[in-house]
């Protein structure tokens, strides 16, 4: 074979691209399975591409493939391994496919969702032995992906900041990355979240004149998705109780109240917003809660039924770095938006005067600022524009460009083999270090004596619960 033949066989290879995720691919999909798929559908005129998740699989594409690997299964996911040129993973990819955490493969970590910090609020409830637990085995997760990452995404710039710093941490920022690229842009890109080039188009009536209460001239505003501790939708249900008397017509619709998903617990704030409504009498008049998880394509409906889509929460750390994916469904729909100060997209929404920002906490700002959207036409209309100028930034094709672009030439990091001959940079606390064991039985019986030793029978009964419950979950 001469040098050309070598260059023609390099250049007709497609570069094979496996993504893994713990989510369900389905009709119902939350946010990492719904990334994963247009990761995949945006990869695959230039590469070959697998999807490997160890939940359910029930989705089928004509252009890549998907498969079911069960929990912890190496024997399974290892022909995946040996086919892949580049490997995604999210979340705890590592820890349930240990051969994947030892692949001599390019790696890509997707830290899109800081989910460290959502530890923070969504277990805030617990006692602060096992808050404490959660935080140390996120922080855990996500240093090794940092060590060991050949390519690293997040969805905005004021994530791109907090995962240098975190880079910076494990030793990532060395000469060997810096002389490559002192921008460090080859080391972590920006890929948010992104929403469809398609037009929305509604095929039936979901809310105005279906829901009961609700009827087809009422102005909706629509909240997208769960409710999940980290936002605050009870100072929502408060501004609505404002407005319940002078404006009638006006109406609140929560799109999901309960995760379709198992895994995912019912969180205090469901509960504390359906007893708010509950207690201003709200309830099936005002304020309206869809009990079901809405499927992925047939979300359409509901939010071209609505008129508004509205996103609160506190002032907190995963405030500042979140990225509210259900603000990208408002801005497909074209949806003039209202939301509190203090995250990623109310800086676009006030530069851009695609809504209104208002300040945390502040029902009667929150109430001041629908009623000015809603009555007054040609503010509506202005914001109205103004999101179809913005939802074009956020197109899947745009949003994923630096990871296929990254895709589609790969290459190791430049301190790879440094931080190989370095060894991990984690020493944790002996939680830690159990977490990162191969699971088999020396990993059980460590955790059965760490959690002996931290709350004894009752929390070792607690854990076997869970465990049970995820094994019956899976299967």
């Amino acid at each position: 074979m001469t040098p050309d033949d070598d260059r023609a066989a390099v250049a007709a290879h497609r570069p094979r691209i496996l993504i893994i995720t713990g989510d369900p691919i389905q009709e119902r999909m939350a946010g990492p399975a719904i990334r994963v798929w247009n990761m995949a559908e945006q990869l695959s005129d230039a590469c070959d591409v697998r999807i490997v998740s160890w939940k359910r699989i029930e989705r089928t594409s004509g252009r890549f493939g998907l498969f079911h690997v069960r929990e912890a299964d190496d024997a399974g996911i290892a022909p995946h391994e040996a086919w892949a040129d580049v490997i995604v993973v999210q979340g705890m990819s590592f820890r349930i496919f240990p051969a994947v955490a030892r692949t001599e493969k390019i790696i890509v970590a997707d830290l899109y969702d800081p989910f460290q910090l959502e530890q923070l609020e969504q277990n805030k409830y617990e006692d602060r032995a096992a808050w404490t637990d959660e935080i140390r085995k996120a922080i855990s997760l996500l240093n090794e992906q940092l060590a060991r990452g050949d390519f690293f995404l997040c969805a905005s710039e004021r994530q791109r900041d907090l995962w240098l710093g975190n880079l910076s941490a494990v030793g990532r920022l060395n000469p060997a990355t810096y002389s490559q690229d002192p921008t460090f842009e080859s080391l972590i890109g920006v890929a948010p979240f992104g929403l469809p080039a398609t037009e929305p188009e509604q095929t039936r009536h979901a809310i105005k004149g279906v829901v009961p209460g609700i009827g087809p001239d009422d102005k909706v505003l629509i909240w997208g998705g769960g409710i999940y501790n980290w936002f605050d939708p009870v100072t929502l249900v408060e501004a609505m109780g404002l407005l319940r008397d002078e404006h009638p017509e006006i109406k609140l619709f929560f799109l999901s109240v309960r995760h379709f998903n198992a895994d995912v617990p019912e969180m205090r704030a469901a509960a504390d917003t359906v007893a708010t409504a509950d207690r201003l009498g709200l309830t099936g008049r005002t304020v309206f809660f869809n009990e079901e998880w809405v499927d992925y394509d047939d979300r359409v409906n509901y939010l071209l039924d609505a008129d508004l889509g509205v996103s609160t929460h506190p002032l907190h750390a995963e405030t500042r770095f979140s990225f509210r994916t259900r603000i990208l469904d408002y801005l497909w729909a074209g949806l003039p938006i209202v939301a509190s100060d203090g995250d990623a997209f109310a800086d676009v929404i006030r530069e851009s005067g695609c809504g209104r920002v208002v300040p945390v906490e502040d029902p009667p700002a929150l109430a001041e600022a629908i009623t000015e959207l809603l009555e007054d036409t040609e503010a509506y209309q202005r914001a109205r524009t103004s999101v179809a100028r913005v939802r074009d930034d956020f197109h899947w094709h745009r949003a994923l460009k630096a990871f296929v672009a990254f895709c589609t030439e790969p290459a190791p990091a430049a301190d790879r083999e440094l931080m190989k001959a370095s060894g991990s940079p984690l020493t944790g606390s002996r939680f830690e270090r159990i977490l990162l064991m191969p699971k088999g039985r020396r990993r059980d019986l460590a955790l059965l004596f760490y959690y002996l030793r931290r709350g004894g029978i009752p929390l070792v009964r607690e854990k076997f619960s869970e465990r049970r419950e995820r094994l019956v979950t899976d299967h």
